[in-house]
């Protein structure tokens, strides 16, 4: 293990005492893979051991996390997107090391790259006019990712300068980036909030997307299309006597839905102490008890009003509408320009996109409907492709999560009028649930 230069040998010894260990089971579960994590407690452990999970595209079928006192425990129950468990050493093996070194991992510079950071008001094009921009001043997109929520818009954009073929330095240009794009993000109305900046460093993407779209008040703006959800209910009570409040999700499963709701309560300054998260088909019922990084628990209506509609939002910003469109060819100079002008000039609006370069390659993924946010015609998709090309740009479905049976699954830990179990019912309850005890009763 190498050492980042700025610990100092106690500093050293501290991480060696308390560093998480890991443990991966293939054995003690039929259907999925065991991962066991215990380690000293600090705010934003759990979201990290997430983080790792779920970058590596893993299906957590059923979880449990509890912290008492200084130290946490968390037990994953997790497969790949076919439902398979994991067999691949390396994939293993980075596993536990990641989760081995997250005590002292931190925001990392994007080498080469200039990382710039755009919120506004969303509309049909506005992505084709940013891209436009950046091809007009010479920035050749490397990365991206773009996300839409409440008629905002979130993207996180890593460039590098055609010319030098690295991060841009030249404080001018920086500045001419961000005024040409500041006027771009605000169009005819959106003269106060839209937003652009430049960033060294950040801590992980899509984390930095929540963060942004957070800061940007989505959560309280309304849709321009309002589209009800009525499978997502979230609610929020305080369990007095143990000095908690219980925050209780039920929507639809999907991936990194965990990830998204732990970030949220995590950059709100919310301490996960226990939780159970569950599913059964592709219904995800999850449970957390949480207070304050002060130790007290929720404290007024208003701020568990806010708690819902900020969970409510993390878990809709991510939620795929519309076509799924993968572009794979060789990368070029205003390429993302002219794709995404072609779907401006076919009445197609971006709802999300992930940008990405491997050499030569472009590999990007769009999620388009039409101007009013409804379904695409097929016609029009199709029409796309001609123009872009039919071996280039592919429509394509989204990956299948697998679950075990309906009736294979635990019964759920909240019912549906919202009653909650006593702590030391769930916490044992889960225990026996997970392996870890042979009977709760």
């Amino acid at each position: 293990m190498e050492w980042p230069s700025y610990l100092d040998e106690y500093q050293k010894l501290v991480i060696r005492m308390n560093t998480p260990r890991a443990m991966i089971d293939n054995a003690g579960c039929s259907n999925a893979t065991r991962v066991t994590i215990d380690s000293a407690r600090r705010h934003g452990i759990l979201l990290e051991a997430v983080q790792v999970l779920t970058d590596l595209n893993l299906s957590i079928k059923k979880a449990y996390i509890s912290s008492d006192g200084q130290w946490f425990m968390d037990v994953f129950h997790v497969t790949d997107l076919n439902g398979n468990k994991l067999t691949d050493e390396s994939v293993i093996n980075y596993i536990e090391q990641s989760l081995g070194t997250i005590h002292y991992t931190s925001s990392r510079s994007i080498e080469g790259l200039t990382a710039l950071e755009l919120t506004g008001t969303d509309r049909v094009g506005l992505l084709s006019e940013v891209f436009a921009v950046l091809a007009d001043l010479q920035c050749n997109v490397v990365e991206s990712k773009v996300w839409t929520h409440n008629g905002r818009i979130a993207s996180l954009i890593h460039v590098k300068d055609c010319d030098s073929g690295s991060q841009i330095e030249d404080c001018r240009k920086i500045n001419r980036i961000e005024a040409r794009l500041r006027n771009v993000l605000k169009g005819d109305n959106d003269i106060k909030s839209a937003k652009t900046s430049i960033s060294m460093s950040v801590t992980h993407t899509e984390r930095r997307l929540h963060q942004m779209m957070f800061a940007d008040r989505d959560y309280e703006r309304k849709p321009i299309i309002s589209k009800s959800n009525d499978s997502l209910v979230v609610l929020v009570q305080n369990c007095l006597e143990r000095g908690y409040s219980v925050v209780n999700v039920q929507c639809k499963d999907r991936m990194k839905l965990l990830f998204d709701v732990v970030c949220t309560l995590t950059d709100m300054q919310y301490v996960v102490f226990h939780a159970t998260i569950n599913t059964a088909a592709d219904r995800a019922c999850m449970e957390f008890f949480i207070k304050h990084t002060d130790g007290t628990p929720i404290s007024s209506e208003a701020e568990k009003q806010r708690v819902i509609l900020c969970l409510q939002a993390s878990i809709e910003r991510r939620a795929s509408q519309g076509v799924r469109l993968e572009l794979c060819t060789s990368d070029r100079a205003g390429l993302l320009a002219d794709v995404t002008r072609t779907f401006r000039e076919n009445g197609l609006n971006v709802t999300r996109a992930e940008i990405s370069t491997t050499g030569d390659t472009a590999l990007n993924v769009f999620y388009v409907t039409d101007a009013a946010g409804n379904a695409a015609d097929s016609k029009i998709i199709e029409g796309v492709r001609q123009k872009i090309g039919l071996n280039d740009l592919k429509v394509k479905e989204l990956p299948l999560i697998y679950h075990q049976k309906a009736e294979e699954k635990d019964e759920p830990t909240v019912g549906v009028g919202g009653a909650m179990l006593s702590l030391g019912s769930l916490v044992m309850r889960n225990l026996y649930n997970l392996g870890l005890i042979r009977s709760y009763s």
